[in-house]
């Protein structure tokens, strides 16, 4: 497993290796090990799966409230999206910017986003599949998410209006990033 970082403190672009033979392939899509050696420290506490019927579908954008923070390794087993994560750490260098990461079943990335930012995606195909791996365990009390088109980040969804947003999802505030 190697590992890319972006502009986005903390935020890991997680690359497989894959190991091909006439069997297929063999890849590691997780290595607590490899990512204390990139600064890391990720302990999986609970691994989610989140399955989207229709191209189009947008989840996020969302977090978890201090003390209850998670980080999160976000993964496509089948399908393709848009992976987003967004920097609400008022103290980083990085507060209110934002990464962006096509992430698919084929391409062999997977995000590393830490604690205090915010995530969402929104899928490229039908029957897209994602695996989070997560740090901490849900706290429904800590949750909270910011509006999906929130102005002043101009974060560059796909060409494809979102299909299937939530209520919840819809009704998100939008955030303020004045520090």
């Amino acid at each position: 497993m190697k590992y890319r970082k972006t502009d986005l403190e903390g935020v890991l672009v997680l690359i497989q290796e894959p190991i091909l033979d006439s069997r297929g392939a063999f890849a590691r899509v997780f290595c607590r090990k490899e990512l204390e050696e990139a600064g890391r420290n990720f302990t999986v506490c609970q691994i989610n799966k989140s399955c989207n019927r229709l191209k189009g579908t947008l989840r996020g954008l969302h977090f978890q409230l201090p003390p209850h923070q998670e980080a999160k390794i976000i993964q496509v087993t089948k399908g393709s999206i848009v992976d987003v994560a967004v920097d609400i750490r008022r103290e980083s260098e990085t507060f209110g910017k934002y990464h962006a990461e096509t992430l698919t079943d084929k391409n062999g990335r997977a995000l590393l986003i830490p604690e205090g930012c915010a995530h969402g995606f929104q899928t490229l195909e039908d029957d897209t599949e994602i695996i989070y791996l997560v740090s901490a365990f849900y706290s429904p009390q800590a949750e909270g998410g910011l509006r999906w088109n929130n102005p002043g980040l101009d974060i560059p969804w796909p060409q494809i209006p979102p299909q299937v947003i939530s209520d919840k999802d819809k009704a998100w505030p939008n955030f303020s990033f004045s520090k």
